[in-house]
């Protein structure tokens, strides 16, 4: 018999998070949390949640990878004419959600997005795999194609295009960097009486440390 998906459930008790020990800056926590994440092994660590929205509202959300943090914020890459790059540019807000469950933590990033400087776009470009560097011109990435074909078709003319191994930045395709305004640090506890520490960024780039009901 299949078990109900009202009756999956898993008690956290591995951890608890207390203001204490934390760090003064939400950045230097998160390096603190994302070194236990790396000694952990975990599967595609770096794989966040995205959410964006329409200028009236409508959101949506999808994976993207880390590929960068410092104190300027949290770095990922994609094609700007994108779904996710059109609604960037409509509506520069953005949230992130990490949720490493091998840790039984979460952290959630809320905040304003931005281009990252050319420079910085072209250098990570140029250091992916050729294989990846075609794919970010052969996909129209979030239109509607006929088929498989397209894609497949488009690769091959841009292999040969580019055979001689020199393969561009497309201009359609770079970094973003999501500058948190608040930062919410989530450890699992058992009876879902979980810890939440949120820092929030004040005048001054200061930040102010607070704990919510779980």
């Amino acid at each position: 018999m299949s078990k109900s998906i009202a009756d999956i459930r898993r008690d956290y008790m591995m951890h608890a998070l207390n203001e204490a020990d934390m760090a003064d800056n939400p950045m230097e926590q998160f390096a603190r949390w994302w070194d236990d994440a790396i000694r952990s092994e975990i599967d595609e660590v770096n794989a966040m949640t995205l959410a964006t929205a329409t200028l009236g509202g409508l959101p949506s959300a999808r994976i993207v990878l880390l590929k960068g943090f410092d104190e300027r914020g949290f770095v990922f890459f994609t094609n700007y004419h994108s779904h996710k790059g059109r609604e960037m540019e409509q509506n520069p807000r953005a949230s992130l959600v990490f949720f490493w469950k091998e840790l039984e933590r979460q952290v959630r990033i809320e905040g304003m997005v931005e281009r990252i400087p050319e420079k910085e776009s072209e250098e990570y470009f140029q250091s992916r795999p050729a294989g990846s560097r075609i794919g970010a011109w052969a996909s129209p990435q979030s239109t509607v194609i006929d088929n498989r074909d397209v894609i497949e078709s488009n690769v091959k003319e841009l292999e040969k295009k580019f055979s001689d191994g020199v393969i561009p930045r497309p201009e359609h395709w770079g970094g973003y960097v999501v500058k948190p305004a608040n930062i919410e640090f989530w450890q699992g506890r058992s009876s879902r009486l979980h810890d939440r520490v949120k820092y929030v960024h004040q005048l001054g780039n200061n930040w102010h440390m607070v704990r919510l009901a779980p």
